[in-house]
């Protein structure tokens, strides 16, 4: 599993949890408050009702008298009223007296008198001096039907002589209940959604954030040049940790490979020159001495070639990108690249030709990196070229940008050594017996053509000899202005 879907379902987890767990306590606590608040209510109407009808029940005409007359009265008043939304048309209270027996003496539904409601917790307790109240169902099966009585005692001095019960069903606030759960529910969905909303999207910037540092890692792992993501907060502190990691490591081992290399490389030109230089201690013949004086020159040359071109190389490999690259116009990079070869009458002709499409294309980049490119890859072809022979340069426009191409008529590449032409110091032998180069020419080819987000390969051509194939990325198709 994803490290983003693992995060997504943890934190979904823990909000959903949370969510629920609140929506319970509130749809719990919604309905007995509303209970509660109407039992409140339903004291101080006990309360008011007991004070007003304690005359007309000391003088013997509870059921007769002004205060059952008024209650009669008010089953038939109208109430039109809109409260909160929900219209209420007629009172819902019920009332009923007893006496000091908890005999119904009056009953303002008219169903009741005579009856014995010693027993019922709202008479039974308040009789003894206590808050009676119950909640019972008109239908023992129906929880919906269940009727507040809340009592309050009837005085004469400091005696209690009778109880008055105010009674109203529990379904008259049950919409005030249903909505505001509905209200807590349909807020709990939308806090919900949010919280999953605000997950996928914590999720998604979190694996994107471990996604490009891992693809950082890996394409590191694998000796590609890769760059250091943009990130944020503590993953661009772990990026640059990578980075500072990364440098290190490849500094050391970088610095590793290369004295061996080179020691390896200066081994056969130190020994020619160690041997050459034993003979010249000895008296020798002129033509002797002079032939090994020009070993010791030319062995000297070869190491101070293959330093020079181990150090442009290591310049270029160790490079992860172009920290500034310009716009460079192709067309000068090629003719600036020829010039010397064409300047050179000892060296095998290079003609270039740029196709007219390909005359104004401008590729982002190093220029010296894209002349010396280039001029590595003359210098390869004429070393190859038999004589008579012409060196092709040509530019045209390719389906990722620009395609250039050097072709030569030498000997061609043999397959055994087709994998292996860009591997540094490898070389081939030139034609004619000539000695190896220091195989480090089209390695800095491969290292500059990626650099600039290109590639390179080299392959025999239709017809003898060899081409050399970079294809690099067009930027623009306007020419730069200086």
């Amino acid at each position: 599993m994803r490290i983003g879907l693992r995060i997504l379902l943890g934190y979904f987890a823990i909000v959903a949890i949370a969510a629920l767990l609140l929506l319970r306590v509130f749809t719990q606590e919604v309905k007995p408050g509303v209970r509660q608040a109407m039992e409140d209510t339903l004291a101080d109407t006990a309360g008011v009702l007991a004070e007003l009808a304690t005359d007309d029940f000391l003088a013997g005409r509870i059921d007769d008298g002004r205060f059952a007359a008024r209650l009669r009265a008010l089953a038939a008043r109208r109430v039109d009223a809109e409260i909160w939304g929900f219209r209420k048309s007629d009172v819902a209270y019920r009332i009923y007296i007893t006496d000091a027996q908890g005999i119904v003496v009056f009953d303002s539904s008219g169903r009741d008198v005579g009856r014995d409601y010693s027993r019922w917790n709202d008479v039974y307790l308040t009789l003894r001096g206590r808050y009676g109240a119950r909640s019972s169902r008109m239908d023992p099966d129906d929880d919906a039907s269940s009727v507040m009585h809340v009592a309050a005692p009837i005085r004469d001095g400091n005696r209690i002589v009778g109880v008055l019960t105010v009674a109203k069903p529990n379904r008259t606030i049950a919409p005030f209940i249903a909505r505001s759960q509905a209200t807590i529910l349909r807020w709990g969905g939308v806090l919900l959604g949010a919280a999953l909303a605000i997950g996928l999207l914590a999720a998604w910037w979190l694996s994107r954030q471990l996604g490009a540092l891992r693809r950082y890692a890996d394409a590191v792992t694998a000796g590609e040049r890769a760059s250091l993501p943009r990130s944020a907060g503590e993953f661009a502190d772990l990026g640059r940790a990578l980075e500072t990691m990364r440098e290190r490591l490849e500094g050391k081992q970088y610095v590793e490979r290369y004295v061996h290399s080179l020691t390896h490389e200066l081994k056969a030109p130190l020994s020619a020159i160690r041997g050459a230089a034993e003979l010249l201690e000895q008296p020798l013949p002129d033509d002797d001495r002079a032939r090994f004086a020009a070993s010791v020159r030319t062995q000297s040359e070869r190491m101070t070639q293959t330093i020079d071109k181990l150090l442009a190389l290591a310049a270029v490999e160790h490079r992860q990108r172009i920290e500034r690259p310009e716009r460079v116009l192709l067309a000068d990079v090629l003719d600036a690249a020829v010039a010397p070869f064409a300047a050179d009458p000892g060296r095998v002709p290079v003609r270039l030709t740029i196709d007219p499409a390909c005359r104004d294309a401008v590729v982002s980049g190093d220029a010296y990196l894209l002349r010396q490119m280039i001029a590595n890859l003359v210098d390869n072809a004429c070393d190859f070229s038999p004589e008579g022979a012409t060196v092709e340069v040509a530019a045209a426009a390719s389906e990722v940008g620009v395609r250039v191409t050097v072709g030569d008529r030498g000997p061609g590449i043999p397959d055994y050594a087709r994998a292996r032409v860009f591997e540094r110091f490898y070389s081939l032998p030139r034609p004619g017996g000539g000695s190896r180069s220091s195989g480090l020419g089209l390695a800095f080819v491969a290292e500059v053509a990626a650099l600039h987000g290109g590639r390179a390969a080299l392959d025999n051509r239709d017809g003898g000899g060899a081409l050399a194939v970079v294809e690099l990325p067009r930027e623009s198709a306007t020419r730069p202005t200086s």
